[in-house]
């Protein structure tokens, strides 16, 4: 990146336009910019998941989705790219299989919560679907490529799956939604 940087603000979207990776203007309320706030406000959450104490190899696979996440920014950012590889969203498969495995069959709705930790990613799933419902609403009128339509839809699966792992983990289970608890 060297120093593209180095002046932070530039008074060039004053007047409500933002500029994309390949120097097109576009206005700051674009379904472009609203999918790529998503998937930037989906980063920032996981790296506040990233805070909390974590196992190994729940950190290491949360800091490579960031790594995707920021591929995913990219791609959105330049229209017609395609960054994120066909192979991706199969990696977030084999992780869900993996952590999956070890969990009960779920036979009641839960609810976000238990661990601290968990309740994030809880809290990051939903900002996913969220991302992947951008992404999708963008790609009725422009280009976005299956990978990253595929990618948000399996990440919030792996985010699903891990809350539930993560409070196995800490030796809380699941927090069950009852019906009518409170009729």
């Amino acid at each position: 990146m060297g120093y593209r940087l180095s002046k932070i603000y530039t008074r060039t979207g004053d007047a409500g336009t933002t500029g994309l990776g390949d120097g097109s203007r576009v206005g700051k309320d674009a379904p472009r910019v609203d999918a790529l706030g998503d998937v930037d406000e989906l980063n920032a959450i996981l790296g506040v998941l990233l805070c909390e104490p974590l196992p190994d190899e729940v950190r290491t696979l949360l800091i490579g989705v960031q790594h995707d996440l920021f591929d995913l920014g990219g791609e959105l950012s330049v229209p017609g790219a395609s960054f994120l590889k066909d192979s991706q969203p199969g990696r977030l498969e084999t992780a869900i299989d993996r952590f999956n495995a070890e969990l009960a069959p779920l036979k009641e709705f839960i609810l976000p919560g238990g661990t601290r930790a968990a309740a994030l990613t809880h809290q990051a799933r939903t900002v996913c679907r969220r991302a992947e419902r951008a992404v999708v609403a963008l790609a009725h009128n422009e280009v976005v490529s299956e990978a990253a339509r595929q990618y948000l839809n399996r990440l919030s699966d792996l985010l699903f799956v891990l809350a539930r792992w993560i409070n196995k983990d800490a030796g809380s289970g699941d927090v069950l939604w009852q019906k009518g608890i409170n009729a």
